[in-house]
């Protein structure tokens, strides 16, 4: 199986981001994430393209 799944700790840790951030994009939809149980968990291959997707918008603006 390739897909990884991340805790909201990993994925903050693996963006190098605060908890509490990458909790506050999660809440808002603009990361890409589900709960099970309560707790937030990633796709890594979610994360990725959504790092993709950061660069690409960042280029446009």
């Amino acid at each position: 199986m390739n897909d990884q799944i991340l805790t909201l700790k990993e994925v903050a840790a693996y963006l190098k981001l605060a908890e509490k951030t990458a909790y506050k994009l999660a809440a808002a939809g603009k990361l890409p994430g589900f709960k099970v149980g309560g707790s937030w968990r990633f796709k890594r291959e979610d994360i990725d393209r959504w790092i993709e997707e950061q660069k690409s918008e960042n280029k446009s603006s």
